[in-house]
């Protein structure tokens, strides 16, 4: 069995016998606390029955925490020069796949029912800092039948997560994230647990998602371009923002009527509506169609 990489000196010995140095393109800092694996392991709630997907596993740390804990790990990575320490960090462990593959191009049902009979899959990584965001949405809006996401992000995106109305990090975000799953911020990660540094504070995020959306709406679709016109010029006023916005069909005084309807103020921005706000918003509108 290979030494764990939450190890800074095995970790610094990989980097420099494979000539590694971490890629600005990929968002690349390396984990080098094992205290912070072990909390994402078991977070996560890693079982010998599950199918893990882990994106992004750089050369492997997080990768071999998963492998002990699971039946199987896939592990999609876009960086083939990583592909000769990968093989040598991970030769330890035969219960890992790797798929080289870009994770917003992967269809991830299709995955599921590969490796799991379409039984719910457990996502667990450290992402990329710089495409957090399309990961993330992309991970909800896929349909697959995923239980949790345990994930390192920057604090910032963290508290944008779990942000509610009337906040400076509320925003379209945060009603995607808490219109799928249950968002619980497992534990703060300081700059010193990587090599190199990076210079934000992350957390260790787990979404927990929903059998069910905890709001009822007709159409979601119609919801989420709502609540996306609302945010794009944030000061702008709600009827403002979602009038001819991508995706919202109506004029200016549909909106607003159909805001008055709900019983908002004509002047409200969208920064103060709640989901379950939102979605009376969403089928109020779609009433006029």
């Amino acid at each position: 069995m290979q030494p764990y990489l939450g190890n800074p000196t095995y970790t610094a010995a990989v980097l420099r016998n494979h000539h590694i140095s971490a890629r600005k393109k990929y968002g690349q800092n390396f984990l080098i606390d094992s205290d912070v694996l072990e909390d994402t392991v078991r977070a996560a709630e890693i079982g010998p029955d599950d199918v893990v997907l882990e994106i992004g596993p750089g050369i492997g740390t997080l990768t071999q925490y998963l492998a002990s804990a699971a039946r199987k790990v896939v592990a999609v990575e876009i960086d083939r020069s990583l592909q000769d320490v990968l093989a040598d960090t991970l030769s330890g462990w035969k219960n890992v796949e790797i798929l080289w593959d870009d994770i917003l191009k992967v269809d991830i049902s299709a995955l599921a029912a590969h490796e799991n009979a379409a039984s719910p899959i457990k996502v667990a990584a450290n992402l990329p800092y710089y495409i957090t965001t399309p990961i993330l949405l992309k991970l909800l809006e896929s349909g697959a039948p995923i239980e949790s996401i345990t994930v390192m992000v920057q604090k910032e995106v963290a508290d944008r997560m779990e942000a509610g109305p009337g906040t400076k990090d509320y925003g379209a975000l945060s009603l995607a994230v808490q219109y799928a799953a249950k968002v619980d911020i497992v534990r703060i990660v300081y700059p010193s647990s990587f090599m190199p540094q990076p210079g934000v504070d992350s957390a260790v995020v787990k979404l927990s998602l929903y059998d069910a959306p905890p709001v009822a709406c007709r159409d979601r679709g119609l919801l989420f371009s709502i609540i996306r016109g609302s945010f794009n010029q944030r000061r702008k006023k709600l009827v403002n923002g979602i009038a001819g916005a991508a995706g919202v069909p109506y004029t200016k005084e549909e909106a607003e009527a159909a805001v008055r309807a709900c019983g908002f103020r004509p002047d409200v921005r969208g920064e103060m509506l709640t989901l379950e706000e939102f979605a009376r918003l969403a089928d109020a509108l779609g009433e006029k169609t």
